[in-house]
């Protein structure tokens, strides 16, 4: 039994990816158990290679009643909390980041201004298992009842700091509407009232919105099957890269060296400005501010005009991953 903990959210997991993969691949015979939220099962389910869901939301007790797992990885954090939380299944060996005050003086030093996805590649390379950075790909989900062909506009984020102005979210989408695009507005439930906005102001009809009306799975598959995806630095931009969907992603206090795209895939364009002191408050980030909407119907052409030279979009049946309780 292999343990691992990556209890976050959808951008998290999905630049976890390739450092599963590498592990279902080193350890083919071998059960793996993912220690994540509940709510995330139907991207687990699109990653594969995971053989159950232990819940869990964030950090805290771990609720494990089996045997010791022989090995638990900590794909969460630096420690020392999460260090913790995995010793409480008692594992024989643990893959995790050096950190004495967590009592595992193993594995390689952290570093802050690493890429999300070679952290942990890096972290799986210390232990001998090769992770191949690149393998970002989901598994493509049919698209049941969703429309297809339509441009994405995502307005929410989970930090205000994170969140392009709506009006000129309004004025992509009112400018991608005129141009043929069938253009619908997503977020989660919290977001539909800025959804509604940013569609009223493009002038979208009421159909448009779909914030609030899909769960996980049903926005995953709307990416996979969408032209386009315009969003902020948010967990909506991820599944874009999984799906090899065209995209155009608007950084702020975080840089896309950090959480972007591969770089080598221009049918993805991470916007950036530059480092920024940061705002006050609550208001978003000033580096994101100073992005204007003409560079990023301009990223939009440049997106599209690379989609003919992507990768082929396989679709592969899904089967479910059971859950733990």
């Amino acid at each position: 039994m292999i343990l691992v903990l990556r209890a976050l959210g959808v951008g998290d997991l999905a630049t976890g990816v390739p450092a599963l993969r590498a592990l279902r691949a080193a350890y083919p015979g071998e059960e793996l158990a993912l220690v994540a939220p509940r709510w995330l099962t139907p991207l687990v389910d699109l990653v594969g290679g995971v053989d159950r869901l232990v819940e869990a939301d964030g950090l805290g007790h771990l609720r494990w009643s089996g045997p010791p797992p022989a090995l638990a990885v900590n794909l969460h954090g630096r420690g020392p909390q999460s260090h913790r939380m995995l010793a409480e299944a008692r594992p024989r060996r643990l893959f995790a980041y050096r950190n004495a005050e967590g009592g595992h003086r193993d594995g390689p030093p952290w570093r802050a201004d690493e890429h999300e996805v070679d952290r942990w590649c890096r972290l799986l390379a210390w232990y001998g298992v090769p992770a191949d950075r690149a393998d970002l790909a989901l598994r493509r989900p049919a698209p049941g009842g969703l429309p297809t062909g339509v441009s994405i506009v995502h307005p929410g984020a989970k930090a205000p700091q994170r969140r392009w102005p709506p009006d000129r979210f309004a004025a992509v989408a009112g400018e991608l509407a005129g141009r043929g695009h069938r253009v619908v507005v997503t977020g989660n439930p919290a977001e539909r009232d800025v959804a509604a906005e940013v569609a009223r102001r493009a002038g979208l009809p009421a159909d448009a919105v779909l914030a609030g009306t899909t769960d996980l799975g049903e926005l995953a598959a709307l990416v996979a099957h969408a032209r386009l995806v315009v969003c902020g630095d948010t967990g909506i931009g991820h599944l874009a890269t999984g799906y090899a969907t065209p995209s155009v992603l608007l950084f702020g206090p975080v840089p896309p060296a950090q959480w972007g795209p591969p770089p080598d895939r221009p049918w993805h364009e991470a916007l950036w400005v530059g480092p920024r002191p940061p705002g006050a408050g609550t208001a978003v980030h000033p580096a994101l501010a100073e992005l204007d909407v003409p560079s990023v119907l301009a990223a939009v052409d440049g997106v599209e005009r690379a989609a003919p030279h992507r990768p082929p979009r396989p679709r592969q049946a899904a089967p479910a991953v059971p859950a733990a309780h």
